[in-house]
C-alpha cells in the first residue's frame, strides 16, 4: 500500500506537467495577439474577462485622433471661412505648438500631436508658414500644457516686444482674457462678446467639433520666471473647431458589450457638449442616461456619486483626480472596473 501511494503520488504531478501547461499558455497568447491582446500578466485575463464596466477615453480611443480643422470663430461676432484668408488666430495658434515642420520633395510634412498637427496643417493650406513665423518672432519660453490648467502658452521676442500666446479650454482661456482683438483692433471684452464667445463653443461642440481658444499679450517686459502667472489680462484671438471622426467599429464594439451585460461609460477631458455628441453617436448615452463635468464632480461628495454611479455614461473636462474617483465609485457598487485610453494627456 505504501509503495502504491507513492506512486500515484509521483504520478498525480508528472514531470512534463511544467513544460505542458507553459505551452498551452504560449499557445493561449498567440490565439489573443492574433485578436490584437497582448496580457503581460496572466491574472490579468480573469479581471478582463469579469469586467461589467468599462471606462473610456475618448480621443485616440473612441475616435480616431485624425483631426481636421473644419472652423474658425475669429471676432466674437462672425464665423470665417478658414480657407479663404490667413487669420490672425491661426498664426497665433500655429506658434503655440510643438510641432515640427519640414519640406521633404516639395512636400510639406508636419509632426506632432494630432490636434496641434491639424492646426499647422491647416495654417501650411491658407499660406501660413509657421518656421518663417518663429524666424520673425524667436520662441524663447513656453509652459507646458497639463491636464489640470487646460492650458499651454509659448512665449516669443522680436526687437524690445515680448509675445505671450496661450491655447486651450475656451471656458478656462476666455476667464483669463480682458480684451478681445476683432477687425485688428483691440477693444475691452464686453458681456455681449463673451456670451457670443460661449454661444459659439457651445454650437462648435454640440457639432461635435473638439474646440481649441487662443489668446495673446505684448508687453515690455517678462516675470523672471516664465510660469502659469503669465496667462493672465489676455487678448482673445479666436476659437478653432476641429472634428474628429469615431473609429468605424467602435459602435458595435459598444452594442457587442452591452449585450454581454457590461456598461461602457466615457470619461474625457474635452466640453460637455462635443463628448454628448459623440457618445450619443456611439450608442454609449441613451435616453434617461446622466452626464457630468469635473466641476460638478467637485460639488458632489463621494458618497452621492456612489449612489448614482450607474446612472452616468458620460464625464467631461474632467482631471486624472476625477477619474479615481469615477473608478472608486463604480468599485463600490460592486463592479470590476477596465479603464482603456491611448495615452495620459
Amino acid at each position: 500500500m505504501f509503495m502504491t501511494s507513492v506512486g500515484l503520488a509521483v504520478a498525480a504531478i508528472p514531470e512534463g506537467l511544467p513544460a505542458i501547461v507553459t505551452i498551452l499558455l504560449s499557445i493561449g497568447v498567440t490565439k489573443m495577439a492574433k485578436k490584437n491582446s497582448i496580457i503581460r500578466k496572466l491574472p490579468a485575463v480573469e479581471s478582463l474577462g469579469s469586467s461589467n464596466v468599462i471606462c473610456s477615453d475618448k480621443t485616440g480611443t473612441l475616435t480616431q485622433n485624425k483631426m481636421t480643422v473644419t472652423k474658425i470663430f475669429t471676432n466674437g461676432v462672425e464665423e470665417k471661412n478658414i480657407f479663404s484668408q490667413s487669420d490672425f488666430a491661426l498664426q497665433l495658434a500655429c506658434m503655440c505648438t510643438d510641432c515640427i515642420v519640414s519640406l521633404n520633395k516639395g512636400e510639406t510634412i508636419v509632426e506632432g500631436e494630432a490636434t496641434e498637427k491639424a492646426i499647422v496643417e491647416t495654417a501650411v493650406k491658407v499660406g501660413i508658414d509657421k518656421n518663417e513665423l518663429y524666424k520673425n518672432m524667436k520662441r524663447i519660453g513656453e509652459v507646458e500644457f497639463n491636464s489640470k490648467r487646460k492650458l499651454m502658452t509659448t512665449v516669443h521676442k522680436k526687437d524690445n516686444i515680448y509675445r505671450i500666446i496661450t491655447k486651450g479650454a475656451p471656458d478656462v482661456l476666455l476667464s483669463k482674457c480682458t480684451k478681445i482683438y476683432t477687425n485688428g483692433k483691440i477693444l475691452s471684452l464686453d458681456k455681449i462678446q463673451k456670451s457670443n464667445i460661449i454661444r459659439e463653443n457651445e454650437n462648435m461642440a454640440k457639432d461635435a467639433l473638439r474646440v481649441i481658444a487662443v489668446a495673446y499679450l505684448d508687453v515690455d517686459n517678462l516675470p523672471r520666471k516664465i510660469d502659469e502667472s503669465i496667462e493672465n489680462n489676455l487678448i482673445f484671438a479666436g476659437l478653432i473647431g476641429m472634428i474628429d471622426p469615431p473609429r468605424p467599429e467602435v459602435k458595435e464594439s459598444v452594442e457587442i458589450c452591452r449585450q454581454a451585460g457590461i456598461k461602457t461609460v466615457m470619461i474625457t477631458g474635452d466640453h460637455i457638449a462635443t463628448a454628448k455628441a459623440i457618445a450619443k453617436e456611439l450608442k454609449i448615452l441613451k435616453l434617461g442616461d446622466k452626464t457630468a463635468t469635473g466641476e460638478e464632480l467637485e460639488n458632489m461628495t463621494q458618497e452621492n456619486l456612489e449612489k448614482d454611479i450607474m446612472n452616468y455614461s458620460v464625464f467631461a473636462r474632467v482631471s486624472p483626480e476625477h477619474k479615481v474617483r469615477i473608478v472608486k465609485a463604480f468599485k463600490a457598487r460592486g463592479n470590476i472596473v477596465a479603464m482603456t485610453g491611448d495615452r495620459s494627456k
